[in-house]
């Protein structure tokens, strides 16, 4: 007899809800959208409907392993040994070293409980904030951005203002291959709604940029000179909301001032477009009723992508279309709880409900929920992604606990990511796979539940909580990702972890977040299985809200958005004659992340094989290089070996490489043994969309380089 069940999609950030048939032997028989799901409204796109095949696969976890004789042999252990063995280590170092000897680096795939119970064991029970997650690597930008400018972390915004925009300005985001079910609604609108303007602003020519009434193909990296030029052109013009400005937003002036100093045809040499172009999108902007923006990676992987989210937020502050009914600025997030993760403290800078570690009454508050003595919780920030790995290789970070991610395929510069892994005194690896790129160096190795084995929640780009009941009989012995963490905590701190379910620890959870931006008190789990909430949510009895910031008062201490005049910066590596093509990274369609799950499916390996590198035909030519060539690209890290895709996506000077495959589909091939690992002075997220890299024909018979050093 069939049966059904709902839970949210493990993949991107939108949060889609699904409706999945279990058949007679409780295996996945079909997965469709649901179709009552605020955040999907039934669609679904094909990663998410092909879930079920990612399930019971060859290298499915299912027991701890313990390498030995420290080679690449792993034996299965029991769960005692193993728990027993990781606290001990940790206890060991913390001891001998210090805590921030240990550190604890995730993923935005880890529910929301799991985040809460890592935050309370390394921040509470050992005293380091050495917390970070993967999304340090693509929305540190966004969460520094959304709180200098609007006062707090968080879109102010709602994906039924995509139904209401007349002009949605895309801001380096591929929603169609990124975000496909919310760019197939920005589409269903733009069909009903004609007169709906879609501007994208991107380097390469995406499937998205082809839908768009407007591509501005900007020179990568000049997001600021761009931004900058439709404000002095609105400003010139008198096109922006006085009202707004007096009332509710503070450094106007210098704004004003600052870019209206900087000339158009500035403008033109930075961004490599004309002014006729910039001029229209001004001139589209200021005739707008509702003006939404959406972006992502593309103005976030940079060193400066807090000032590129700060200027494009300065849009909305002066045309004020901000907490208002289809407008805002709208980071999506990339990952499925990415939000979650922020909300309960997983970066390394912040503690749960959007508190600082480096503010003293947030600290306070924390250790007083948790019984903690005063002064427990450290107060400077913990190492971020990058430093993690620097500090990891410099032996300072002794033991490296990594969980629902895959470094060795996900960080800048593998090459250094990789000496280490492989030189760290203590590598624990907690995943739903093995074999992975980053399991393979690990010293203990812990079997994690997976989607549809566990509940647990999830918050997705607009704030959308969603609770994800158990509906699937786990092979071997997997654990809650929360529970794992929880049973180490006991271990060594008993009394800070008494929970025996997750909704205990959503309980706890939800009541810090009291009073807090992100107030989610009121989502009680027993409200959240009868359906998803959408924070702020303060009281028990409160609907959630759609919009933040409505009554125009920010989170700010005197209520008051920011302007940020911000100049243009260089990307930190240039080109040379040895490097003289820039490079950037982004996703495809058909793949997610590092290939753990997609690489499964084959109708998705169908659709993209193999790796390939973008390259413009008149690089091509220039290089002898034809369609389907084998080529190399090398950057001053590394080089890789993939295969050419000859074409105008992409413009002359640049090429474009997927960053989904690791040295398991075939060594010398990820993209990241070449990206640049320099990271912003605030959020610390690296460049990953700029590098100097070279292409050149591989010649048979010439030895390869070895791209995994």
């Amino acid at each position: 007899m069939t049966r059904t069940a709902s839970a949210a999609c493990p993949y991107c950030g939108v949060g889609c809800q699904l409706d999945v048939t279990l058949n007679d032997s409780g295996r996945v028989a079909a997965i469709r959208g649901n179709a009552t799901a605020e955040a999907n409204l039934g669609r679904i796109c094909p990663k998410g409907a092909l879930l079920g095949e990612t399930i019971n696969t060859k290298d499915r976890l299912t027991t701890p392993l313990l390498r030995v004789d420290g080679g690449g042999v792993f034996v299965p252990i029991s769960w005692d040994s193993a728990l027993d063995l990781l606290a001990g280590k940790i206890k060991e170092f913390v001891a001998e070293s210090g805590p921030d000897s240990v550190g604890f680096y995730g993923s935005g795939q880890l529910d929301t409980e799991a985040w809460y119970a890592a935050g309370k064991l390394f921040k509470g029970a050992l005293g380091t904030n050495n917390t970070d997650s993967n999304s340090r690597l693509c929305m540190a930008s966004a969460v520094a951005g959304y709180r200098t400018s609007l006062g707090s972390d968080g879109p102010p915004v709602c994906y039924d203002d995509i139904d209401l925009a007349d002009v949605v300005l895309v801001v380096g985001s591929n929603m169609a291959e990124a975000h496909p079910v919310l760019f197939d609604r920005l589409k269903a609108h733009k069909r009903r709604d004609p007169g709906v303007t879609v501007i994208v602003v991107d380097p390469r020519r995406t499937p998205t940029a082809d839908f768009a009434d407007i591509h501005l193909q900007l020179t990568p990296g000049s997001d600021i000179p761009l931004l900058n030029a439709l404000a002095s052109l609105l400003i010139a013009a008198e096109a922006v909301d006085y009202d707004f400005i007096e009332q509710h937003s503070s450094g106007y002036e210098a704004y004003r001032d600052f870019v209206t100093s900087e000339p158009l045809a500035e403008a033109e040499r930075l961004t490599g477009l004309t002014a006729a172009q910039i001029e229209a999108v001004a001139k589209l902007l200021a005739g707008a009723t509702n003006v939404l923006s959406l972006y992502c990676m593309g103005i976030n992987q940079s060193t400066f992508g807090m000032w590129k989210n700060n200027s494009l937020i300065n849009l909305h502050l002066l045309l004020g279309q901000v907490g208002k009914p289809g407008a805002g600025p709208f980071s999506l997030t990339g990952q499925p709880n990415a939000m979650g993760g922020r909300e309960s403290g997983a970066l390394a800078h912040m503690l749960p409900g959007y508190r600082l570690a480096e503010d003293a009454s947030h600290r306070a508050e924390v250790e007083a929920s948790w019984g903690l003595p005063a002064g427990r919780i450290a107060p400077k920030s913990g190492l971020t992604a990058v430093e993690m790995f620097r500090a990891l290789e410099r032996g300072t970070l002794r033991l490296l606990w990594i969980a629902a991610t895959n470094p060795a395929v996900s960080m800048p510069d593998l090459h250094q990511a990789k000496r280490a892994l492989a030189g760290g005194e203590f590598v624990v690896v907690q995943d739903i796979y093995h074999p992975t790129e980053t399991s393979q160096f690990a010293d203990l190795v812990l079997p994690a539940a997976q989607w549809g084995e566990k509940d647990g929640t999830s918050t997705n780009s607009e704030r959308m909580m969603t609770y994800s009941p158990a509906f699937l009989e786990p092979t071997g012995q997997p654990r809650p990702d929360w529970w794992i963490l929880a049973e180490v905590g006991r271990r060594i701190a008993p009394e800070l972890f008494p929970w025996q379910d997750s909704g205990e620890v959503w309980d706890e959870f939800r009541g810090i977040t009291a009073g807090r931006p992100c107030d989610l008190s009121g989502a009680t789990r027993a409200r959240l299985e009868t359906g998803p909430l959408q924070w702020p949510c303060p009281t028990e009895e409160h609907p959630g809200m759609k919009r933040r910031y409505e009554d125009q008062v920010f989170a700010t201490p005197d209520g008051r958005a920011r302007f940020h005049p911000w100049p243009y910066r260089p990307p930190r590596e240039q080109t040379d004659h040895e490097f003289p093509l820039i490079l950037t990274t982004g996703r495809v369609a058909s793949h997610w992340h590092s290939r753990t799950r997609t690489g499964k499916v084959a109708k998705l390996v169908k659709q993209d094989p193999e790796p390939f590198v973008e390259i413009h035909a008149v690089d091509a030519s220039a290089r002898g290089i034809h369609e389907g060539d084998l080529v190399h690209v090398s950057s001053r890290r590394g080089v890789v070996k993939v295969r050419a895709r000859i074409g105008t996506a992409v413009a002359p000077g640049c090429i474009f490489l997927p960053f989904h495959w690791g040295d398991s589909y075939a060594k010398g091939t990820a993209a990241n043994y070449l990206t640049n690992p320099v990271i912003g002075r605030i959020s610390k997220e690296p460049e990953f969309k700029y590098c100097a890299v070279q292409v050149e024909r591989f010649a048979m018979g010439l030895p390869a380089a070895d791209a995994a050093g």
